[in-house]
């Protein structure tokens, strides 16, 4: 019985991570360039049961990780010249106060000295690691789709857009960056849509459906708990009767 209860345990607990990070994807289900993420689990196998039994093996459900689903996000038309979408692989190279990070979401502005900035106000580099500078007075700003840019003044130099050899080991950084070790590697084909951002991959039906079938999951754990618990109770009182 006492095992029947830790394997309910064990999987009430995977089970309200899994819920965790569903309601994590739907928060973010307009967040732009937003990655979608999924609980990985694994049967972990206790090699002593506490009670005798034939196996004398518990099976228990374990959280291994997060997979976290690379499709491109459907583009959003914005107007902006600023804003950039980028299709297929590739992340912008950032630089920001705790060092280089990388991110999907283009979501750019000019700061006060012609800078050209994400939404948190961290530098956007070119390709060369410098920030990318405008003057008051230039204009007609056109971003090509190898990220190359030119102005009515000529040309400003490219957007830097680096990949990685495994992008699914790069760790959220907050803000919609990402952080790696891993060294950069210029992608093989790049293209960058002007005036458009990516939005998120999240599928909302998709991951409401998720969510029913995660909280009828958690609620078949709680009724084999509570069965459990009736069964020892009726135990006790049993040995309790015999023993009067």
């Amino acid at each position: 019985m006492e095992n029947a209860l830790l394997i309910g345990l064990s999987r009430q607990m995977a089970m309200s991570r899994d819920m965790a990070t569903i309601a994590n994807n739907l928060a973010n289900m307009n967040t732009t360039a937003y990655k979608s993420e999924a609980m990985l689990f694994e049967q972990f196998l206790m090699p002593d049961a506490s009670e005798q039994s034939p196996d004398k093996r518990i099976s228990f459900v374990q959280d291994v990780g997060q997979h976290r689903d690379l499709r491109d996000g459907a583009l959003q038309s914005t107007g902006n010249p600023f804003d950039i979408a980028i299709t297929g692989e590739g992340f912008f190279r950032v630089e920001t106060d705790a060092g280089i990070r990388y991110t999907r979401n283009g979501n750019f502005n000019l700061d006060a000295e012609g800078r050209l900035v994400t939404s948190s106000g961290d530098l956007v580099l070119d390709d060369a690691g410098t920030p990318i500078t405008f003057a008051d007075d230039e204009t007609g700003i056109t971003i090509a789709r190898d990220g190359t840019i030119s102005t009515d003044e000529g040309l400003r130099g490219r957007i830097a857009i680096v990949t990685f050899e495994n992008t699914r080991l790069m760790k959220k950084a907050g803000d919609s960056l990402y952080q790696t070790d891993q060294p950069e590697i210029t992608p093989e084909n790049i293209r960058l849509v002007q005036g458009a951002l990516e939005g998120s991959n999240v599928q909302p039906i998709i991951e409401m459906t998720n969510m029913i079938d995660v909280m009828r999951s958690y609620a078949s754990a709680q009724k084999l708990i509570e069965q459990a618990d009736q069964m020892r109770r009726q135990a006790i009182q049993q040995l309790g009767t015999v023993a009067a």
